[in-house]
């Protein structure tokens, strides 16, 4: 399954600070309906995802009935990213 979409990048302030992006909602619910296919536990679902030129490996998160992205910092720098920019996100599902 390949899934595209523009969100924004958001800060996450906790404990260990990240930055993600919010999988829209329609295309949460096509990622839940094969979620017991592709998870590895606590409902992570494995991806090779894409901005830009810059493609790397990560796991989608849920939260809050949706899934969120993780952007790694090397991405950010690869790709000039800081917190509420719009992207746009390929993911392959793994």
């Amino acid at each position: 399954m390949n899934i595209e979409f523009t969100g924004k990048i958001w800060f996450w302030k906790g404990p260990a600070p990240w930055f993600f992006v919010t999988v829209p909602a329609k295309q949460s619910r096509d990622l839940k309906a094969i979620l017991r296919l592709v998870t590895y536990g606590w409902g992570m679902i494995p991806v090779h995802a894409r901005i830009g030129r810059t493609e790397w490996e990560t796991s989608l998160f849920p939260k809050d009935g949706r899934y969120i992205v993780p952007i790694k910092a090397s991405v950010q720098k690869a790709e000039n990213l800081e917190e509420g920019d719009k992207v746009t996100i390929q993911l392959e599902i793994r």
